[in-house]
């Protein structure tokens, strides 16, 4: 039976690295959006708050379901790596965990506090938003420095970290110009266009250290034709962040037409930026290291999964989308009661 499809040893991991790099590039946008919001309290009064809150409220939660997919995906299917890629990233993930958690609780709880309690909550909320932006963007930084932990790594992790953070404020804005109208939205067009600088360095600090740190990589990217064929990323992530300012200098327009543009626009970008990660670290599931099929389970035990697999992920597709469709249009007032 697992012949009938070719080689198992080759497409099961191919297949499982997809899935995987499909939840990332999900919760990177979808959970990214609602930890920009988190990191947006700060700055605002309470009615505002609580108008974000109510633009993140009934997704946030789902989103997060995109994050435990991933890493059981990378359990599961390639359960070498994921000791070796947690063991090395231990402290951050651990940040991770707890600013997850402490968003939870706070989440709940400014809803059901006495209202001079709420503000703290609310910092609660924010100190855990950003916590776990910095954690995911030093991970990130740490892996594309192929998991070394010395002073120029770390520094560059912390680049990377601060970079991703404002990349997540900027795609949280967006979506606000998306939910809010009125002073919030033009605030909120405001944000997205401070953040958009940070995105383009983020973009070029990862893509200039990238090949430096690795010979294979550089060999990908500036070989014939690999060059040629690898030019419409960058070309495309410049252009569309050029679109971007235009299009942030415009809004908020009187009839609210274009409010979706940004968020596309931000999509698109954090699209092609793991596109062309995916690109330079393929086969490596652990960069110079382990490739997906040194890494991978046995073909018997990845087929079982990935039946599971094609059973929960159109679930989740699901349920997310009548949630998004459920919930459309303006953010109101979020109630418990």
């Amino acid at each position: 039976m697992l012949t009938a499809f070719g080689d198992p040893a080759v497409w099961l991991p191919v297949a499982f690295a997809g899935l995987m790099g499909l939840a990332i590039l999900v919760y990177v946008v979808l959970d990214g959006y609602d930890l920009g919001v988190g990191m947006l309290l700060a700055g605002v009064g309470e009615a505002d708050r609580d108008r974000m809150i109510a633009a993140i409220g009934p997704f946030w939660d789902a989103n997060e379901t995109w994050l435990v997919l991933a890493v059981g995906l990378l359990l599961v299917a390639f359960p070498l790596a994921h000791g070796v890629i947690l063991g090395a990233l231990y402290l951050p993930v651990a940040v991770m965990l707890i600013g997850l958690i402490v968003r939870g609780v706070a989440f709940e709880f400014r809803a059901k506090v006495r209202p001079e309690r709420k503000a703290a909550w609310d910092w609660a909320f924010f100190a855990g938003s950003l916590a776990t932006a910095l954690a995911q963007g030093c991970m990130l930084g740490l892996y594309v420095m192929g998991l070394e932990i010395t002073p120029a790594t770390v520094a560059f992790s912390a680049l990377t970290a601060v970079c991703l953070a404002a990349g997540y404020v900027f795609i949280g804005a967006c979506w606000l110009i998306i939910k809010t109208d009125g002073d919030l939205q033009r605030r909120s067009v405001r944000w997205a266009r401070r953040c958009l600088v940070f995105i383009a360095l983020g973009l070029g600090s990862v893509s200039v250290a990238s090949p430096l740190v690795s010979p294979r990589i550089f060999e990908k990217w500036f070989s014939l034709p690999e060059i040629v064929l690898l030019a419409p990323l960058p070309i495309a992530s410049v252009v569309t962040i050029g679109l971007l300012w235009i299009a942030l200098k415009n809004l908020p327009d009187h009839q609210d037409r274009w409010a979706w543009l940004p968020f596309f626009g931000a999509v698109t970008v954090f699209a092609l930026a793991f596109t062309g990660l995916a690109y330079s670290f393929y086969p490596y599931v652990v960069p110079d290291r382990l490739t997906i099929y040194d890494a991978a389970s046995a073909p018997e035990s990845l087929l079982i999964i990935l039946i599971g697999a094609l059973l929960v992920v159109p679930v989740i597709i699901t349920y997310s989308l009548i949630a998004y469709r459920i919930f459309r249009g303006k953010a109101t007032v979020l109630r418990y009661d």
